[in-house]
């Protein structure tokens, strides 16, 4: 059981780290360590009973005198430990403070003094608080709020609060309030680049009225001059409105995949301007072809609304890799930016799939860019509009 434990925290351990938690991932970690160090002492004890001959026992006291050494190890690290974690909250200083009288009982273990009813307390008292611990958690990220308290930290550092008083480097308002969609409509309206939520990744948001804004965004995200950028419009209608010369087939495709996470190329005309893309016509697309999508996001539709169709790219330095929350955004382009629209994490991690629908009619569609949506599902819902 207590290798099993080990086992256990190295799991929790590794999430932790995968969470960018390095604290935790350490404690967790230094707790595996002991685990697996008591689970062996417990092993070798159990290889070697004290009836066995005088060399087995030897043998035995030599490889406990190793466990004694780490468990003084142990106890130094741990301590570290319990005062990181005052500045967490009451449930995981109780956690590591059990801990310590765990390692206490390792070290009297290896010793051979150690009371079999202290061993089975303590025990029993660390599982509690852990089962208690992991409880909340788990309730508490579930329903975002504290269902199950945990405690307020001990002390909180002095810089910890200065760095929540600095402000932020631009307008950073919530995506729940209208007063925070009309403040990111009027700065985009007055030609101003802000981060904005879509329903797969973080995007850089520009005006298509204004193509300043649109050259900025190449500007801030480094972004080659060739690579075009794509409109996002709130509806199919007001494509329809504009009256583009697309055929049935495109017309059925695309009913079938908007809103949602595909981008459609299609044959780029003057009718764009019907649209609202006016005159940052020449700088969204190419000369010949533009990427249009309509996102499966109310935030962003109801932005859309009131800013016409918008340029857009990721929001992320050229190169690296996407941004799923808007504290990514606001700290790797924010200081660029006139303001960034907050939702929290995004519902994906990778970008839009891409197609090219250009040349539908005659040969079909191909994959530009495979995204949230796969590719083999995308050419289905081709084949079945196709069929019909």
């Amino acid at each position: 059981l207590v290798l099993i434990g080990g086992f256990v925290q190295l799991l929790a351990g590794f999430l932790a780290f995968r969470k960018y938690d390095h604290l935790g991932g350490a404690a967790f970690l230094t707790f595996s360590a002991l685990w697996s160090s008591y689970g062996a002492t417990r092993i070798i004890s159990a290889a070697y009973p004290p009836w066995q001959n005088l060399t087995l026992a030897s043998e035995n006291a030599r490889k406990s005198e190793g466990f004694t050494a780490g468990s003084v190890a142990f106890l130094v690290l741990n301590t570290f430990l319990i005062i990181l974690a005052c500045s967490f909250n009451v449930v995981l200083l109780f956690m590591t403070l059990a801990m310590e009288l765990l390692i206490i009982c390792f070290l009297l273990f290896t010793m051979e003094n150690l009371p079999w009813p202290f061993e089975i307390v303590m025990l029993s008292i660390f599982s509690i608080i852990c089962f208690y611990g992991a409880t909340a958690s788990l309730a508490n990220n579930m329903f975002g709020k504290d269902l199950i308290m945990m405690g307020p930290p001990l002390f909180t550092a002095e810089s910890t609060k200065e760095d929540h008083d600095d402000p932020p480097p631009c307008i950073c308002p919530k995506s729940h309030c209208t007063s925070g969609l009309r403040t990111i409509a009027d700065l985009l309206n007055t030609g101003a680049v802000c981060g904005v939520p879509t329903d797969t990744v973080y995007a850089l948001a520009a005006s298509c009225k204004h193509p300043q804004a649109i050259e900025k965004v190449y500007r801030i995200k480094d972004r080659p001059q060739e690579k075009p950028i794509c409109i996002f419009i709130s509806n199919l209608d007001q494509l329809r409105a504009a009256a583009p010369p697309i055929s049935p087939l495109l017309w059925d495709f695309m009913e079938n995949v908007y809103p949602g996470g595909i981008g459609c190329i299609i044959k780029k005309g003057e009718w764009l301007k019907k649209l609202g893309v006016g005159a940052g016509y020449s700088r969204v697309g190419t000369p010949d072809s533009i990427m249009i999508r309509v996102p499966d996001l109310t935030v962003l539709v109801h932005l859309i609304d009131m800013t016409g169709p918008l340029a857009i790219t990721s929001a992320n330095p050229s190169g690296e890799v996407d941004s799923t929350h808007h504290d990514m955004v606001i700290s790797r382009l924010g200081h660029k930016l006139e303001g960034v629209l907050c939702d929290g994490e995004s519902d994906e991690v990778v970008a839009s799939t891409v197609v090219n629908c250009t040349k539908i009619d005659e040969s079909g569609i191909t994959i530009v860019r495979e995204g949230c949506i796969p590719a083999g599902k995308v050419m289905q819902i081709f084949e079945r509009v196709k069929n019909r």
